[in-house]
């Protein structure tokens, strides 16, 4: 694992966020989520997208690019740019079994994944929009790999850094991350004395109170 990869494992989404928005900082996404119960993931980023096929015969296997692509420990994310409802999922149990072969931290999916207890037996950590069963054989193709997408609103960019647990996903900036991650374990460190304070028996009120509300300074 690289040090970064290390730092953000330690930390889970909902802190990260706070300490982007303490540098008023975009990153945070709702509603992709692990697709099987306690995966987690981190790391560079390495992008694609897929977009409709209407017609036009895939040149490669989707994903396959941005797997070989990806060091160890990196996460491939994809834009789905399909829209909703979505009739087609950008990954599944053969481009995951690749990915844990190659040693890839895991998979972010704006979009739908399918062969989901594959994946879970595989235990490689992917986190989605829906779990559906339907092909992207004739329906999706891939757009482009290693150019700028956008997951949620939030543009993300080849060499950036993403935390995906069950409260969503967080993108961090590679400019940014340094100071993002300081920001984000200063934080912990004041959650973890409040909790101390409200196991030696403070009053709710009085941990929570002001003290919460200035906990952004950061």
């Amino acid at each position: 694992m690289t040090p970064v990869r290390d730092r953000l494992l330690a930390l889970d989404t909902c802190v990260l966020s706070d300490a982007l928005d303490a540098r008023g900082l975009p990153g945070a996404v709702a509603g992709v989520l692990p697709v099987w119960e306690g995966a987690r993931l981190a790391g560079r980023v390495v992008t694609m997208r897929t977009v409709p096929a209407d017609g036009r015969a895939s040149r490669s296997h989707l994903g396959t690019a941005a797997i070989e692509r990806a060091a160890e420990g990196e996460v491939v994310v994809v834009q789905q740019d399909t829209g909703r409802p979505y009739r087609s999922a950008t990954w599944g149990g053969l481009l995951a079994r690749a990915a844990s072969l190659n040693g890839l931290g895991g998979v972010v999916v704006d979009g739908a994944c399918r062969d989901v207890d594959e994946i879970r037996e595989l235990g490689l950590p992917v986190s989605a929009r829906e779990a559906i069963p339907f092909t992207a054989r004739g329906r999706i193709v891939e757009d482009a790999v290693g150019v700028p997408v956008r997951i949620g609103g939030v543009e993300v960019h080849e060499g950036d850094y993403v935390l995906a647990d069950g409260s969503g996903a967080v993108f961090v900036r590679a400019a940014d991350v340094e100071d993002v991650l300081a920001a984000a374990e200063r934080l912990v460190a004041r959650e973890r004395l409040m909790a101390e304070d409200l196991r030696a028996g403070r009053r709710p009120s009085e941990v929570l109170g002001t003290d919460y509300e200035e906990m952004l300074n950061v």
